[in-house]
Formats: C-alpha cells, structure tokens, sequence
C-alpha cells in the first residue's frame, strides 16, 4: 500500500488566495445522497456541467493570483488546497507529497529573425522557446546539422544532432539549425553547444502531422545557450537563406518548491489500487483551464460521484504538480514506488486536457496497433475499455500515441498498465477528423495551448461532458473488476465486454 507523506496545508496555502467554498456536483438533488454503484447511477450524476463547476473555480483562482496556476505559485498552491477541500468534504484520506522541481519561465517572448524576417512566436509558421533553454541574445550563421531532406517516410527517422561526431568541423559562434527526430531534444541542444554553438533552433521532422511549430522541453538544466523549436518551413528557410540569423530567449530557472495532491478512498483492496491521475499545474502564461484544468475537473467530478460507493478495489486519485516542467510531480511518485507498491497498482489512467475547443476524441494507444508503442501488460484492456463507451455511445473516437509527454510515462516506466484519454494540444486537426467530430480542419486542437487565452472560453462543452462520461465507465469497471488486467478477480457483473463475450 502506498505510503501516506502527510504534510500540513500551511505548506502550500502562504501568500495564496484560496476558494472557500468547493463547488458541488452538478447532479440531481438525489446524487449527493445515493450511492452511484452502478454505471447507469453515476452516469446520471456525474456531469460536464459538475466539472465545468470545478474549472470556474480554477479560473477564479487564477484571477486572483495573476492569471496563472504554475507550480510554486500561490495560484497552485490556491488550486491544490481547493482539490484538498472537494476531496476531504467528499470523505477521502487526502494527502499533500511535497519536492522541489527546476522553475522555468520566460519574462518575456522570444525572438527569432533573419534577413528582414522576423518569424512568428508561437504562431504557424513559427517558433517556440524550448522550456529550460538557456537565456540571452545568439547572432550567427545557421549551419544544418545532419539534415534529412526530403524527410523520411516514418517519424523519428531523423538523428539530427544525436551523435557528437554529427557536429565534426561545427564552426564556433554559429546557430545549429536541427530536425526533430529519434532522441531528445536536450541531447540534441547538449551537443550542439559543446560543439560552439551559440544558439539552437530544431525545427519539426516534417512528416505529416511533424510539420508545425511545436512547444518542447530540455528536461531539465544543463543547456545555457538559447534553444527554440520550429515549423518544418521555418527552419527549412533559416538553412536556405544562409542568412545571419539572431535569436533571443529571455527566461528565469531557478530551484521551487511545489507537490503532488493524493487522495484515497476509505475501502476497496489496498493490494488492488485503480489509479486515476491529471496535472493540476498551468503553464506560467496563463490559467490552464483546457491544460489541464480539464482533466483535474473531470476527476475531480468522477471522484464526488464515487464517494459513496464501497468499490471492490481502492481508489487513488492524483493531481500532479510540476507536470509542465518535465512531468516532475509524476515521475518523482512513480519512482519512489518500492516493488511492493508497484505491485499494489492495478492501473493507472491519466487525463491531461479533455475539453480541447476544437477536439478529437483520443485514446491512448495502449495495444500498440496504431504507432508500435505498446504499455506494460493491461493497457489493452484500458484501451479496449475506452473504446466500448465510446461505441455504445455510437461516438467516434480514434487512437493517441504514448509520446511520453503526460503523467502516464513514469507508470509506464516501473511496468503499470496505463491509460487514458487526449482531446488533442498543438496538432493540426485533419479534414477527416473535422468530419468525425465538427470542427475546423487545419487549425490546432487546442488555439490557446500554452497561452494566456486557455480560459473558460477556450473549452468544448461537449468534449467536457463525453470525456466526464468515459471516464466515470473506465473508473468504476475498474474500481469493480481488474481480472482483465491483472488476474485479479473482482464483481461479475463489472465484468468487461471482452470477457463476457468471449465466455
């Protein structure tokens, strides 16, 4: 059973303006009474509405301490002590698990120009600072790295900047112009600077769907030289040109404090724990109410419909800090799992952005079958368990790739099955996505990832309201019945489809 770090809210809530009062269910008057045991009670009670309540407590949080919710800040602070308060008030064992994590943020947006161009931040076609990226003004000639041009026909065929014998005859002082492709961004920066560089731009891979101005990370310290990422165009004309290009980045790092929010259930087998996780921290450029108060409201409104249902196995619920800053929160409660408390872990499901404005109904792709990256044993099932809602909604839905780039990856990495939903971020929506689910093809998931504009204006409603759904179905199967998933038999009549069709 996992270890309870208890650690007193004073922690978290100095210097935040707090929400008194949680919001409560959107349900009938019935729901804050009755036991929601089966799928059709709790789906009766568990609503976009009752999330949506949740994300304009969010927004009213982020109001009142400078329109963001980033780790460190009194706004997520202010956030994880109303997530305490919802969760206490609906009878949950709720813990805080604090760390310290690399801070970052930019002071002020980043430039990029070349030869009269002056390209457009975060824009399309574009540019965005690479999150850790070194601060101050690089000039110089851009020197292609290794380039693969034309692209190869499947992603990650690129190893740009991988190797440091790719930097051989670098000329110091230049910018290194890379392409996204097989290893790590921060891998890619790190060489470049050893090589001379003073600056770094890596542009996207170029495949279809690798062609857009992205927002990535460096993991972590260690590159102190500007880095950005780039369109396939951009970059493609910085190498053309051969222009002098000059590129600013103007950010803070320093080492905070911030933590995880963990609640559980008071029964349910703690041998046979279901979990459920969404990052709670916003960008420092704004509120985060799509990334991902999306995600911790939906939770949040499944956790209050299951309060009084005495599940077979327990329930964990999870809102992570640090998420924008590398996954921090998520990894450093992953990895400090013992072997027995890994076991303890039926599953975990993870939600990060559910009511993306102009969505896709995604779903992580845990047998593989879709981009040849499978989850441990039991992803499957989660998957699969996912797409029978969706159906018997007569809904469409389509797989997500396990990219590494939400909460699930260190579950992944420790061997529990994992799952979950994706609603769609920086990616372009395809013609025949905006045929499934309406919509604006050749325009981002989501306008406002990463900005000052993901407020409650920048959400779908009906994304809300689906995904709310789903993931109260996966839950409480889950929470009745895991055999699917691991061995461990649980209530016959939670039983999944796949199995009662196959007895």
């Amino acid at each position: 059973m996992q270890k309870k770090r208890l650690v007193g809210m004073g922690v978290l809530a100095c210097g935040a303006t707090l929400m008194v009062a949680p919001a409560a269910s959107a349900g009938s008057e019935s729901c804050d009474t009755r036991v929601n045991n089966t799928t059709k009670k709790l789906l009766e009670c568990v609503s976009g509405e009752g999330a949506y309540a949740h994300l304009a407590a969010l927004q009213e949080i982020a109001d009142a301490n400078g329109g963001t919710r980033a780790s460190s800040t009194p706004g997520f602070d202010a956030s994880a002590a109303y997530v305490v308060g919802v969760m206490e008030d609906a009878g949950y064992d709720v813990s805080i698990e604090p760390f310290t994590f690399d801070y970052f943020e930019e002071l002020s947006p980043a430039t990029l120009a070349q030869d009269g161009v002056d390209y457009e931040y975060f824009g399309e076609p574009g540019f965005a600072t690479m999150e850790y990226s070194g601060s101050g003004t690089a000039t110089g000639l851009p020197v292609g790295v290794d380039l693969m041009v034309p692209p190869g026909v499947e992603a990650n065929s690129s190893t740009s900047g991988c190797e440091a014998e790719d930097f051989n005859g670098f000329p110091d002082g230049a910018i290194a112009v890379l392409q996204r492709g097989s290893c790590s961004f921060f891998l890619k920066a790190y060489n470049a600077e050893l090589a001379g560089a003073v600056g770094v731009v890596i542009y996207n891979e170029g495949q279809p769907g690798r062609e857009v101005n992205f927002a990535g990370t460096l993991g972590g310290l260690g590159v102190t030289i500007p880095v950005v990422g780039a369109s396939y165009d951009v970059g493609r004309a910085l190498v053309d040109s051969g222009a002098e290009v000059t590129l600013t980045v103007d950010a803070l790092t320093e080492t905070r404090e911030t933590a995880n929010v963990i609640a559980e259930s008071r029964w349910g087998d703690p041998g046979n724990v279901v979990m459920a996780g969404a990052h709670l921290d916003s960008v420092p450029e704004g509120p985060g109410i799509n990334d991902n108060g999306s995600g911790s409201a939906a939770i949040l409104e499944v956790a209050e419909g299951l309060a009084k249902v005495k599940t077979k196995n327990q329930l964990r619920f999870a809102w992570w800090g640090a998420e924008e800053s590398g996954l921090i929160g998520s990894y450093e409660y992953a990895y400090s799992l013992t072997d027995e408390e890994i076991g303890d872990i039926a599953l975990y499901l993870n939600f990060d952005m559910v009511a993306s404005p102009n969505y896709m109904l995604g779903i992580y792709d845990g047998d593989g079958s879709s981009f040849g990256q499978e989850g441990p044993a039991g992803s499957d099932v989660i998957e699969a368990t996912f797409e029978d809602f969706y159906a018997d909604a007569g809904l469409p839905f389509q797989a997500t790739d396990f990219s590494g780039r939400s909460d699930y990856a260190g579950f992944i990495d420790v061997g529990i099955p994992a799952g979950g939903l994706f609603t769609g971020a920086e990616g372009v929506k395809t013609a025949e996505e905006a045929a499934l689910y309406g919509g604006v093809a050749g325009e981002w998931y989501d306008p406002c990832y990463h900005q000052a504009c993901d407020t409650l204006d920048n959400i779908s409603m009906e994304a809300l309201d689906i995904n709310a759904d789903a993931i109260a179905f996966a839950t409480l199967q889950f929470a009745m019945n895991t055999q699917a998933v691991n061995g461990v038999s649980g209530k016959g009549n939670f039983k999944p489809k796949g199995l009662v069709d196959a007895s």
